[in-house]
């Protein structure tokens, strides 16, 4: 036996770092959740006033509220033993269906049952257009409609297993025979990749690489087109597209008797084509954007102000009824001491939504604060801004900061913007103004927009066109941002 002092992190403090961290959509699917697993739980109907605990317990409220089922089976129990036995055994009854973690855990939580009563949500799911089915779904699908033997059908499952979500088999040819279905001999498998390839739509599935990929859009447009006259595209896949890539044109224009303008407009045909066939059939959806906060101007103050959007999140309570039953004596010991279970885990995730409201409008309100002339200015004006500053000045940790800012996202006079840009590093410009590294990028993404695009500018050429603006910035720095931004190097830039 020994004494000592050690630091541990309350359940309830971890559900509110949790919280704090949440996208709104995670924070959205988390209440549902408790909605589902805690009974005590509710959510306030729109236009209904608020009430503390003290308020819901009392009877008239009780007696107030409309159109609300009673837990109770029988008439005459008004302890409704019944009930919450069977609703304390009730993960024991369904079985291995359902998740059992507590919500103190800040596991994972039970799924929402249907109770007779219909669900806005469901409804709203119900009406929502159905996922798209997988790409190695659909390409089976298309599989099962080729007339082929069986070894043939069964080897084309199997190289369908393999194609990425591009539409490419990257896969080498040894590898796909170590586990290639018995019997199947090399030979076997290149035949069901070309079968693969001149079946499965859209053409240029099934290709090793972006030079097989084009060539077999090629020969797809050729067999529907036989008139169609793309000979030039096929001498530049076939032969010059790493010098494509590289923007050599005038070495194409000596190795094929091809003039500039010609290449520029072969390259242009080749446009029409899709790199990634893959895609067209199974693209990723893209992600919705709920902004957390919206901020806007106040003319007659000549300010900008922040409000947090309520987006989609509920306002929960607590079930008034079982607040009361939980304090009344005459309900037997059980059913208390379940009912005052629920409603302390209830109480922390209502107290965590609020404390996370609060904190993450404290932290904008520093945002709008420091970075009132990105908002009028654009990106160039953003300021530096570490979040040990913002932590210092709220009396706040910094990793508090860190969290409240995770996925949040705020709608500004600029547009929709993470929340997390507005916290960077940066450098003192020459005139002794701060300038975030952001601010950089984006001045770096302007000169180089503004250049002579048939004598592009080198990164050492870029490097002195900061210094111009009174930004100094070594020359991999200028490598770096230029690659952060997607744009090409001066020689791949170079219009002819």
């Amino acid at each position: 036996m020994r004494i000592d002092q050690r630091m541990k992190l309350a359940p309830r403090m971890i559900q509110s770092m949790e919280i704090l961290q949440m996208a709104q959509a995670a924070l959205e699917a988390r209440i549902d959740q408790e909605l589902a697993s805690n009974p005590t739980l509710e959510v306030r109907e729109p236009g209904t006033d608020s009430h503390d605990l003290e308020a819901e317990r009392t009877q008239n409220d009780r007696d107030n509220r409309e159109g609300e089922r009673e837990l109770v089976v029988k008439d005459g129990d008004t302890t409704n033993k019944d009930d919450f036995e069977r609703l304390s055994n009730f993960s024991e009854e369904v079985g291995s269906t359902w998740d059992t973690n507590s919500s103190e855990t800040g596991g994972s939580y039970r799924a929402a049952q249907y109770d007779g009563e219909r669900d806005k949500k469901m409804d709203a799911m119900a009406n929502t257009a159905a996922r798209t089915a997988s790409l190695f779904d659909q390409l089976i699908d298309q599989w099962h409609l080729v007339e082929t033997t069986p070894k043939q059908f069964e080897t084309g499952e199997y190289l369908i297993g393999h194609i990425d979500s591009d539409g490419y088999l990257r896969t080498e040819t040894a590898k796909l025979m170590d586990q290639a279905p018995q019997g199947v001999t090399e030979d076997e498998l290149d035949e069901v990749i070309g079968m693969l390839q001149q079946t499965l739509e859209p053409p240029g599935l099934v290709a090793r690489d972006i030079r097989e990929c084009l060539l077999l859009q090629i020969d797809a447009r050729l067999r529907n087109d036989p008139d169609a006259e793309l000979s030039n595209e096929r001498t530049l896949v076939e032969d010059h597209l790493k010098d494509i890539e590289g923007n050599r044109l005038p070495k194409i224009t000596k190795a094929t008797g091809l003039s500039i303008d010609e290449i520029k407009e072969t390259i242009q045909h080749l446009r029409q084509f899709h790199p990634h066939p893959g895609k067209l059939l199974a693209d990723d959806a893209p992600r919705l954007i709920y902004p957390d906060a919206v901020i806007e101007y106040d003319e007659e103050n000549e300010t900008y102000t922040a409000t947090l959007t309520q987006g989609r999140l509920p306002a929960l309570q607590i079930r008034s009824e079982y607040a009361r039953d939980s304090k009344d004596k005459n309900v037997d010991k059980k059913t208390r001491d379940f009912l005052t279970n629920h409603i302390r885990s209830a109480s922390w995730v209502i107290d965590a939504i609020q404390q996370r409201k609060a904190t993450l409008l404290r932290v904008i309100g520093v945002v709008v604060e420091a970075q009132r002339e990105f908002f009028e200015q654009g990106p160039q004006a953003l300021r530096p801004l570490p979040m040990t500053l913002v932590a210092d000045q709220l009396g706040i940790h910094v990793a508090t900061v860190s969290r409240a800012v995770n996925e949040k996202y705020i709608q500004t006079p600029r547009g929709i913007l993470p929340l997390r840009m507005f916290f960077s590093g940066g450098t003192e410009t020459d005139d002794g103004d701060a300038m975030s590294w952001t601010a950089i990028q984006a001045k770096l993404e302007q000169v180089i927009g503004e250049e002579d695009k048939s004598k592009p500018l080198s990164d050492d050429a870029l490097v002195e066109k900061l210094k111009e603006h009174g930004i100094e910035i070594a020359r991999r720095t200028v490598a770096k941002y230029r690659k952060q931004l997607n744009i090409p190097p001066a020689r791949q830039r170079k219009e002819y």
